[in-house]
C-alpha cells in the first residue's frame, strides 16, 4: 500500500526487443490519472525473463536498468511537472505513454493518450522534437483543448496501439476506443503518419471490433502491410470472455470498408499440454490445459522469431485481481507458438 519506498514497476503497456534475450518493457503513466501520477517517472525497464518451458525453468523475470524519458532541450511547448529542472524528467502528469515502436536508427516513437500525441525519443530516452498532435483528435486532457471545446477522443482511449513500417517511414497509431458521436460503436480507426514529412497523411483504416466496448490494446507490424493486434474487453478472472490476437492486412478490406481480420490466438484458450505455469500462483484461475490469460488489461504484444509472439499485461497496480481473486496481479509474460504467422495463423 502507498506510500511506496521507491517507484513501483507496474502497468506494462508496451514491449520492445533488446538484446541477449531481454526486452524493454514500458509502464504507462503510473496510477491512471494526471493528478495521481505527477511523481511517477516515465521509463522503459530492461526485463530479462527466465522462462518456464516444457523442460522446466524458473518462470521469473529480472528487472535491470532503465531508460528515463526526458526533455532537457525544452521540446515540449507547454508546462510539465519538472519544468524548472535540468533533466526535465517526464512524468505521468505530463503524458500517458501506452505504445511504442522502434525505428531502424534505434530511436523510438511512443504513443500517448493525453493528447493524443506521438512522441519521438532517441535511444537514450531524450525527446527529439515537440509532441505531434493529430489534426482533429483531442482527448479531455489535451493541452490543445480550448475552453468549452468538446473532446474528439474519449478519456483513456488514445493511442494504445502504435505500429511502424519496417523501414520506419510510416507510423500506424490506433485509438483504443470508438470516437464520440460515431453511430457505429464497433468502429475503430487506424491512422497513418509520415515520419519523413512529420505529418499525418490523411489515410485511415476502419477496424470492426467484436463488441461495442472492445478495445484495440496493442499492434505490431509483421511487414509493410500486415500487422497483428490485441482486441479485448475490460473484464478479468472468470468474468473475462474476450482476449484475442488478430492478423490484419491493410490491403484487404471487406464490402463495408472494414479491415479483414483473422484470429491468431485466443488468449483465453491456449493449448498447454505440458502444463507450463500450472502451479504458480497457487489457486490461480486459468492455469493448466487450456491455459487462460484472463487478466484485465492485456496491452503488450511483440512478434518473435520462430512463429512466436510475446504477450504481457498492464496489471493496473494495485487494482487488478484477475489471476487470484482478491490478490493484486503480478506482471505476467508469456510466449505463444503459432503454426505460422501470416496466412490464417492459429495458436499451436
Amino acid at each position: 500500500t502507498p506510500p511506496y519506498p521507491s517507484q513501483v514497476v507496474l502497468g506494462i503497456s508496451s514491449v520492445l526487443p533488446a538484446d541477449n534475450g531481454s526486452y524493454w518493457a514500458m509502464p504507462d503513466n503510473g496510477f491512471g490519472t494526471k493528478d495521481n501520477s505527477v511523481d511517477f517517472l516515465l521509463r522503459l525497464y530492461r526485463f530479462t525473463p527466465h522462462w518456464e518451458t516444457a523442460r522446466g525453468g524458473a518462470g521469473t523475470v529480472d528487472v535491470g536498468r532503465f531508460i528515463s524519458l526526458r526533455d532537457p532541450d525544452h521540446k515540449v511547448p507547454f508546462p510539465i511537472v519538472n519544468d524548472d529542472t535540468a533533466d526535465r524528467l517526464l512524468t505521468g502528469g505530463d503524458f500517458d505513454v501506452e505504445s511504442a515502436t522502434r525505428m531502424p536508427d534505434g530511436s523510438m516513437w511512443i504513443g500517448d493518450e493525453f493528447g493524443p500525441f506521438l512522441l519521438h525519443f532517441d535511444r537514450t530516452g531524450k525527446l527529439l522534437q515537440a509532441p505531434v498532435a493529430h489534426p482533429t483528435l483531442k482527448a479531455p486532457q489535451s493541452p490543445n483543448l480550448a475552453a468549452g471545446e468538446a473532446p474528439t477522443v474519449q478519456g483513456s482511449r488514445g493511442y494504445e496501439a502504435l505500429a511502424s513500417s519496417p523501414d520506419g517511414r510510416y507510423l500506424y497509431p490506433a485509438a483504443e476506443g470508438g470516437l464520440p458521436g460515431d453511430d457505429n460503436r464497433f468502429r475503430r480507426y487506424i491512422h497513418e503518419f509520415d515520419t519523413r514529412a512529420n505529418r499525418y497523411t490523411g489515410r485511415t483504416w476502419q477496424y470492426r471490433t467484436d463488441g461495442e466496448d472492445y478495445r484495440i490494446a496493442d499492434m505490431q507490424s509483421l511487414d509493410a502491410n500486415r500487422a497483428i493486434l490485441i482486441e479485448r474487453e475490460d473484464d478479468e478472472g472468470p468474468a473475462a470472455t474476450f482476449k484475442r490476437v488478430y492478423l490484419i492486412d491493410r490491403r484487404h478490406v471487406d464490402a463495408d470498408g472494414f479491415l479483414v481480420k483473422t484470429e491468431v490466438a485466443d488468449l483465453l484458450n491456449l493449448r498447454n499440454p505440458a502444463l507450463i505455469g500450472s502451479h504458480d500462483p497457487a489457486g490461480g484461475y486459468g492455469l493448466g490445459n487450456p491455459f487462460k490469460f484472463p487478466l484485465q488489461s492485456v496491452e503488450a504484444l511483440l512478434p518473435l522469431p520462430g512463429n512466436r509472439i510475446l504477450v504481457m499485461q498492464d496489471n493496473n497496480f494495485p487494482d487488478s485481481t484477475g489471476r487470484v481473486p482478491g490478490k493484486t496481479d503480478a506482471t505476467e509474460m508469456i510466449t505463444i507458438g503459432l503454426r505460422k504467422v501470416g496466412n490464417g495463423s492459429t495458436q499451436d
